[in-house]
């Protein structure tokens, strides 16, 4: 997280710098920012280090915007950092998810350095997600989507106050995904029907994530499939090639439905058990991020006083339905989460984050 303080004061509040990837949702940022008034400067961020494909279609829609594009190459820190960590959480048996890592450590530390180079008071990007601020914390949040099903907001708890106070996210009150892509095809601009990137943007959609980790030289070994009281079941193919709630696929059957509902990377070991067994009321998290309004630079690791006893929604998973619970800080750097209804199939490596309402008060990393 970016705790470099600087001097905006002087910053231009009519010049925005932009993630422009070259897809639709970057390309609706830049021409709504453009239409209203701002000076646009593009950012390109080239993860891989080799991505030319990627750099010549971002320099293509830059031209035809009329804009600058300053590209940059941040595949060291992408690797170190993101990719290193990706494949590390899964020989751990944990579900990690790169982009959370990413978007303070990478994407939104070399946007706000380039805004400050260029003497830009605002960041922006394509996400689907909202800035609000709150006058009596005196603080800017991050909010949920007009759009629903594509709200992003639970991919952004880990940025802190001087990058929130900083950003726009264009496409934040757009009703569907349906209407950015017309809203670009009325512009004239081919890109508007392109199809949205992948799921993971360092592994190509043809190639399996285990695939992925082999090619990096991790071994993946066979290993014990168990029961909750620890007897042996039989042999599995690896933790790696298994996640929490699956059943599917084990190449091993029962009498009865069974899940995988725990992995565990030291012993090589998956937990098999029944559909009760995935259910849980409370989940622990550590690695916590709340925003901080006394410091932009900063973010908390502890639960804000004020919601502390009361109940907040969480969502487990990207993909999941926010669900009542209240915050308990188990130690400096531990919080559980006590749902009033089970939560299915939680993930040790995925980000459990916290809303009120509409807006992001923070997160964690799951770890029980």
């Amino acid at each position: 997280m970016l705790k470099t303080r600087v001097n905006t004061s002087k910053f231009s509040k009519q010049k925005v710098a932009l993630g422009l990837s070259g897809g639709v949702d970057s390309t609706a940022a830049a021409l709504i920012l453009t239409q209203e008034g701002y000076e646009v400067i593009g950012v390109f961020l080239d993860v891989l280090g080799d991505n030319e494909d990627g750099k010549k279609s971002a320099m293509s829609l830059a031209e035809k915007l009329e804009i600058e594009l300053i590209c940059v190459d941040v595949s060291e820190d992408f690797s170190e950092i993101v990719i290193a960590d990706f494949c590390n959480e899964y020989m751990k048996g944990r579900t990690p998810n790169p982009c959370i890592l990413c978007n303070p450590t990478v994407k939104f530390k070399y946007l706000q350095k380039i805004a400050d180079e260029v003497g830009a008071y605002y960041m922006a990007t394509g996400h689907y997600a909202n800035i609000v601020y709150d006058e009596a914390e005196n603080c800017h949040f991050i909010s949920k989507a007009k759009n629903i099903k594509k709200d992003q907001s639970y991919m952004l708890y880990r940025l802190n106050a001087g990058v929130l106070s900083r950003l726009k996210f264009p496409l934040g009150n757009f009703d569907s995904k349906e209407d950015v892509r017309s809203f670009v095809e009325e512009k004239g601009l081919k890109n508007a029907r392109q199809k949205d990137s992948q799921e993971i943007c360092f592994i190509p959609d043809e190639i399996h994530y285990i695939d992925y980790l082999l090619s990096r030289g991790y071994k993946i070994t066979e290993g014990q499939f168990i029961d909750s009281a620890g007897e042996k079941l039989g042999t599995h193919k690896g933790v790696q090639n298994y996640t929490i709630g699956q059943r599917k696929n084990l190449g091993i059957t029962f009498g009865k439905p069974m899940f995988v509902v725990n992995l565990d990377g030291k012993t090589n070991q998956v937990t098999l058990g029944e559909h009760d067994e995935l259910m849980k009321t409370e989940v622990k998290s550590v690695n916590n991020n709340f925003i901080d309004g006394k410091s932009e630079a900063t973010a908390s690791s502890l639960i804000p006083d004020n919601y502390i006893g009361k109940t907040v929604q969480a969502k487990v998973r990207y993909a999941a339905t926010p669900a009542n619970a209240t915050l308990k800080q188990i130690n400096d750097d531990t919080i559980c989460a006590v749902f009033e209804m089970p939560q299915r199939a939680i993930a040790p490596g995925q980000s459990i984050v916290f809303y009120d309402g509409d807006k992001v008060i923070g997160g964690g990393i799951i770890n029980g």
